[in-house]
């Protein structure tokens, strides 16, 4: 057992964002690098972790739970690529409880089990719905259990909507010890008006893009293979992106409270660039967005 100090992210965004894909991809990259990697998937849909295991789905804690009341590792924590320890937090029945009691839950658990000190881990990283940042689904925030919390966000307005959520979660809980913001994973990013928009989004935030990552083909191949692009593609250039973004996020040290916007602000800030894109898209504006 060793006492070395485990570093902690959470990875949040809007669902459908490309969330999941990237943290496989941060994990499979840093496991590859030989690091001991850990994933915790904190969605209900309990998909975070099937490309690192092939496309494969493993029993929940939650559903563990129900099942027996003395619940060991090995029942919960399943190893993937490159040795990668997976887990899933699971979610109440549809219908029935909050879906953020699973994290809650979780995390409850694996202390109990003392699964970082016996797994001698490198690094835990949680994949977290961001749609609705909720009692459950603040938890790494709130609580502080992560080190430093990164958002995935494309220049769709609804998931930049849930990246700014985030921010006003994160601001409200750090004069009480919750996690800070190491930045904004930018995804989807294959034209200039995308970049501009995040560009102006961050800095109208206070914050940072750590990563502008392409949409790419390969990674659809890689998930039609039950795959992370760094297992099926690794000398591709998607995978060179991921592994630039996962030495980032583990070198990372220097995490800060955003700025959100306000409703107000928000709306007044997409309404601006809403207008900005009518005029390239009519040819009243000639710039390096005019690629629209």
């Amino acid at each position: 057992m060793s006492g070395k100090k485990v570093k902690t992210i959470a990875i949040y965004g809007k669902g459908g964002i490309g969330k999941s894909t990237t943290t496989s991809n941060i994990s499979a990259a840093l496991a590859a690098s030989g690091l001991r990697v850990m994933q915790i998937g904190c969605d209900p849909k309990s998909d975070s972790t099937t490309t690192l295991r092939g496309g494969g789905y493993i029993p929940t804690i939650l559903d563990t739970l129900r099942e027996k009341k003395n619940v060991k590792l090995d029942e919960v924590v399943f190893r993937g690529f490159a040795g990668i320890y997976c887990v899933e937090a699971g979610g109440p029945a549809p219908g029935v409880g909050c879906a953020g009691r699973g994290i809650i839950t979780s995390v409850e658990l694996l202390k109990q089990l003392r699964v970082f000190e016996e797994l001698d881990l490198d690094i835990v990283v949680y994949d977290v719905l961001g749609d609705v940042v909720c009692g459950g689904f603040a938890v790494p925030v709130r609580e502080g259990i992560a080190d430093h919390v990164f958002t995935v966000s494309s220049s769709d307005f609804m998931a930049i909507y849930a990246a700014n959520n985030l921010f006003k979660g994160i601001q409200k809980y750090s004069n009480n010890g919750g996690a800070l913001l190491g930045g904004v994973i930018a995804n989807s990013m294959n034209s200039d008006y995308h970049k501009a928009i995040i560009d102006d989004f961050v800095e109208n935030t206070q914050t940072r893009v750590v990563e502008y990552v392409p949409r790419s083909v390969t990674v659809t191949q890689s998930e039609l293979q039950g795959k992370t692009t760094i297992e099926a593609f690794p000398d591709s250039e998607q995978a060179k992106v991921y592994r630039a973004l996962a030495d980032r996020i583990y070198h990372h040290t220097d995490s800060k409270v955003p700025a959100p916007l306000n409703d107000k602000q928000l709306h007044e800030w997409a309404l601006k660039w809403a207008d900005t894109l009518l005029a390239i898209e009519t040819g009243e504006v000639r710039s390096s967005g005019a690629s629209i």
